[in-house]
């Protein structure tokens, strides 16, 4: 890997030279007309920015910091809940799966499956995701340098997938705090990657609280711009109607507003710098 190609996702152009792609939605699905809300509001605010779009949640979240939290509708349901959305607004999907049981039923459905960054190296979970023919977000673990993360990546092509989406999310830095470095953004695209910034994990707090992850929204802005000028393929926002009731990460999810706002920001830039395509 060293020149970047563009990828395909959900039949859109992926890479250097291309619209800016967008993932967003929120952390998990609550309810059935939760998500279905969500995805109408957001389809509506990407189609009016004219930016491909892709409407995230979560089925299942398998890695909360306490076993008490919400985690969500489980594969059989929220999967139900997902094809709904996906047939009903017109959107592709992506979800995270976080067992290898799983990437067979999520791929009659979604059109991206996510690695989670906790997981992003376990060889059999990024081969048989690859292998289901779906685009690939793979999250850059908390605890993987950027330079590393191609070899994850290069498990996930050498299956014969070469629509690999890796995302940045932030790098522990110490207990309960994560920084992203913006030289890793450019350090994987010189790698051959497809780059993509989650900024809203990134600025996570780790079981910060008793129990939960807090979060500090108000710098989700200022990542996105960062990332937008260091070079970005693709931006990822959890979005919420209401992220202070929210059930999983509200802490660092926007509202529609902000997302909106951030994502003519990130556009701003790109077309400023010459990135934006059309």
């Amino acid at each position: 890997m060293s020149t970047t190609p563009s990828i395909q996702l959900c039949g859109h152009k992926v890479g250097p030279g291309q619209k800016l792609f967008v993932i967003a939605g929120p952390d998990s699905i609550e309810s059935e007309e939760m998500a279905l809300r969500h995805a109408h509001l957001l389809k509506g605010i990407t189609d009016r920015l004219g930016v491909p779009y892709a409407f995230k949640c979560s089925y299942d979240k398998a890695n909360r910091t306490s076993g008490k939290s919400f985690r969500g509708p489980g594969l059989k349901e929220g999967l139900r809940i997902l094809d709904r959305v996906k047939r009903e607004v017109g959107v592709p999907v992506l979800t995270d799966v976080h067992e290898t049981s799983h990437v067979g039923p999520a791929a009659e459905v979604v059109d991206i499956i996510q690695i989670p960054a906790f997981l992003c190296r376990q060889t059999d979970l990024v081969e048989a995701v690859a292998r289901s023919g779906r685009g690939v977000n793979l999250k850059k673990g908390q605890f993987v340098a950027p330079k590393d993360i191609v070899h994850s990546a290069r498990k996930a092509v050498e299956t014969g997938n070469p629509n690999i989406l890796v995302t940045e999310r932030g790098s522990s830095f110490g207990y309960n705090n994560l920084v992203v470095d913006m030289r890793g953004l450019a350090q994987m695209r010189e790698a051959g990657l497809v780059v993509c910034m989650d900024a809203t994990h990134a600025v996570q707090l780790p079981s910060s609280s008793d129990g939960t992850t807090g979060g500090e929204r108000r710098f989700v802005s200022l990542l996105a711009r960062s990332a937008a000028a260091a070079g970005i393929d693709a931006l990822f926002t959890e979005v919420h109607e209401d992220p202070d009731r929210a059930l999983c990460d509200g802490p660092c999810s926007l509202n529609p507003q902000m997302f909106e706002d951030v994502v003519r920001d990130v556009l701003s830039i790109r077309r400023a710098l010459g990135h934006e395509a059309g």
